[in-house]
């Protein structure tokens, strides 16, 4: 079954709203090369996790750069999704997420995978 190795337009963390709260009032932990926030609220989706990803101007000047990097973190959040957002829809919750790489150079996809790997696991202990 290929269907949960998809990342939809419904499963991405859109709402200007929502990211405010989760920056106001979040809980946010770094797993470097990651820093990750995430709120429990109640999504417009069905969906148990909305994710978000960005990368800062400031360390990465080009966009290629920065488009890069969101690619490698969103492929690594979509390889790595369908047993995290399963803990997540069991315990009933809905999150929103939020990856903000604050590494200062391009890493290879191998490193930030790990990084998503170790993210979920404290998210679903922090819980």
């Amino acid at each position: 079954m290929m269907e949960e190795f998809t990342f939809h337009k419904a499963e991405r963390l859109c709402s200007q709203k929502i990211i405010g709260e989760l920056f106001t009032s979040g809980e946010s932990f770094l797993s470097y090369p990651l820093k990750v926030v995430f709120l429990k609220t109640d999504l417009p989706e069905p969906y148990p996790v909305q994710a978000a990803f960005t990368a800062s101007k400031r360390n990465f000047k080009r966009a290629v750069k920065r488009n890069l990097l969101k690619r490698r973190m969103r492929e690594a959040y979509r390889l790595n999704k369908p047993s995290f957002q399963g803990e997540i829809a069991s315990k009933n919750l809905q999150l929103a997420i939020m990856f903000v790489f604050v590494g200062k150079d391009l890493l290879e996809f191998s490193t930030i995978e790990k990084a998503m790997i170790s993210a979920f696991k404290k998210i679903l202990t922090k819980i």
